[in-house]
C-alpha cells in the first residue's frame, strides 16, 4: 500500500521496529512509536526517531494509541494476541509485521529459512553461497539486519536471504518466497506460542503463498519436518543425512549428492565441511539445495561451503587452556541444541537426560531456570548449582582433564542476566580467555 500521508503506528521500538519507522517515514507516512518499556530500556532507539519527526510512546500504550491508524506494524517481540492488537484488528485496522512490510516492497526474490535450530549458521551459508554462484545477494532478516533496512539497496535482480522466526510468520500476508526452507521443529518459544502444534503452525506459514513454480526445502530426517511437505503447493525437495532421497540433497558413501528426480549430481565430501556437528552438515545440505534450485553450479557451491566460517556464538571455537577446549554455543537458546540455565521458555529438559547420561561429566546451572533444569535432568549427569556464568566456567575450568570440552550451550533465553544471546556469548569468550592469558 502507498503509505503517503497515511497514519502508521509501529509498536515494539526493537531493531526492526526502528528500522520500519524510518523507512514508513521516509515514504511520508505520518508515524508514531509505542512501546511499553521504560525510556531508559529504549534510549539507543529513540533520539533517531525523533531526529526524523516520528512520534514516540514509551512506558505502556495509550488507550487512544491504537485508534484510527492506517497501518499497524508489529515489531516480532510483540505478542499477536496482545489486548490493542486484538481490539484494532476487530475495529478493521490492517496489523503486520516487519518481515511483511519487507516483502510487500522487495523488488526481487526471497529465499526464507526458518527451523528451531541452524538458522542463522544455514541462512549466512545460503547467502554465501549464492554471492559465490555470482548472484547479487543481501542477507538479514532475524539474523541481525531487518529485513526492511534491505529494501533501499535491492533490485528486481537481487536475491534477498532471509533468517524467519515463527513470531514474524505469525504476521505475514502476502509473505511469498521463492525458496523457503524449514530445517526442523521442536519445541521452542512454548512461553508465547502455548502449544507446540501452534509452533508448528507458525511455521509451516512460510510456504502460506507459495506456488507451483517456487521450491520448498524439507529435512527427511526431522520427524516433524516430515509431515510438512503436503503444506506447500510448492515443488518440495528433502535433504537428508541418513538416507537417500530422491529429490534434494544427501549423503552417500561420505559425499554430498543432489538429486533432481531424474539425474545426480556430486557436490563435495563430508569431509569438506569446516563446522562441526552432524547438525551442520544438515544446514549444508539444506544450502546445497538452496544453491542448485536458485541456479548455482555445485563446484562454486562446494568452494563456498570448504571457505565457510563458524557463525559467532554458533558453536563457535573460542580457545584450548591446558588441554581443555572452550566452545561458545550461546545461540543454543532450546532444549535441542543444548552451562545450562537462562530464562525458561516452557521448555522440557528431560529430553536431554540420554545425551547427558552419555557424553557429559558435569553440568552447571545458571540463572533463573536453574531449579527447574536440575529437577528436569537429576541423575542423568553430576549437577552443580553455579549461579553466574563466570562462576560457572571458573568452576569447570577448575576440574575439566586436557581432552575435555567445556560447552556454553544454555538451552534458554538470555533475558535473565544477559541482554541478549550475543552479549552471554561475549561474556563467555572474555572469561575465557582471561583464563588463557592466566594460565588459570
Amino acid at each position: 500500500m502507498d503509505v503517503k500521508d497515511k497514519r502508521v503506528l509501529v509498536v515494539g521500538l526493537g531493531k526492526s521496529g526502528v528500522a520500519s519507522a524510518l523507512f514508513l517515514k521516509k515514504r511520508g507516512a505520518r508515524v508514531t512509536v509505542s512501546d511499553t518499556k521504560s525510556p531508559d530500556q529504549l534510549r539507543e532507539g529513540i533520539p533517531i526517531l525523533l531526529d526524523h519527526g516520528i512520534a514516540v510512546e514509551t512506558g505502556g500504550h495509550g488507550e487512544r494509541t491504537f485508534r484510527g491508524q492506517d497501518l499497524i506494524v508489529v515489531s516480532p517481540g510483540v505478542p499477536v494476541d496482545a489486548p490493542p492488537l486484538v481490539q484494532a484488528r476487530a475495529a478493521g485496522e490492517p496489523v503486520i509485521g516487519e518481515i511483511e512490510l519487507a516483502a510487500q516492497n522487495l523488488p526481487g526474490l526471497i529465499v526464507a529459512i526458518t527451523g528451531s535450530n541452524g538458522k542463522t549458521t544455514t541462512t549466512t551459508l545460503t547467502g554465501e553461497v549464492l554471492a559465490a554462484g555470482g548472484f547479487p545477494v543481501s542477507v538479514g532478516g532475524n539474523i541481525g539486519t531487518p529485513a526492511i533496512s534491505l529494501v533501499e539497496g535491492a533490485t528486481k535482480d537481487t536475491i534477498v536471504v532471509l533468517e524467519v522466526s515463527s513470531f514474524q510468520l505469525e504476521t505475514i500476508q502476502t509473505f511469498r518466497p521463492k525458496l523457503a526452507v524449514i530445517l526442523n521443529v521442536t519445541p521452542d518459544h512454548l512461553d508465547r506460542h502455548r502449544t507446540f502444534q501452534t509452533y508448528v503452525d507458525a511455521k509451516a506459514r512460510i510456504f502460506e503463498n507459495q506456488q507451483s513454480s517456487d521450491f520448498a526445502v524439507l529435512n527427511e530426517d526431522d520427524p516433524t519436518s516430515h509431515t510438512l511437505g503436503d503444506r506447500t503447493r510448492a515443488q518440495v525437495f528433502w535433504f537428508s543425512r541418513k538416507r537417500e532421497v530422491q529429490r534434494g540433497a544427501c549423503v552417500r558413501n561420505e559425499k554430498i549428492f543432489f538429486r533432481d528426480g531424474q539425474s545426480q549430481r556430486e557436490v563435495m565430501l563430508v569431509s569438506e565441511i569446516p563446522l562441526k556437528g552432524s547438525h551442520n552438515v544438515e544446514n549444508v545440505l539444506a544450502a546445497v539445495c538452496a544453491g542448485v534450485l536458485m541456479g548455482c553450479d555445485p563446484a562454486k557451491i562446494r568452494n563456498a561451503v570448504r571457505n565457510f566460517k563458524a557463525v559467532e556464538h554458533r558453536l563457535e571455537y573460542v580457545a584450548t587452556v591446558k588441554g581443555v577446549d572452550y566452545f561458545n554455543d550461546s545461540k543454543a537458546t532450546n532444549v535441542d541444541a543444548t552451562i545450562l540455565g537462562g530464562k525458561d521458555k516452557g521448555s522440557d529438559y528431560t529430553v536431554l537426560n540420554d545425551l547427558l547420561r552419555e557424553r557429559v561429566k558435569r553440568v552447571y546451572t545458571i540463572g533463573a531456570a536453574a531449579e527447574k533444569i536440575e529437577s528436569h535432568i537429576k541423575g542423568a549427569a553430576e549437577v552443580v548449582h553455579a549461579e553466574t556464568l563466570e562462576n560457572a566456567i571458573r568452576r569447570a575450568s577448575a576440574v575439566a582433564q586436557s581432552g575435555d570440552v567445556v560447552l556454553l550451550a544454555p538451552a534458554c533465553a538470555s533475558f535473565d542476566q544477559f541482554q541478549s544471546y550475543n552479549h552471554r556469548g561475549r561474556v563467555f569468550k572474555e572469561v575465557v580467555q582471561t583464563l588463557a592469558q592466566s594460565g588459570e
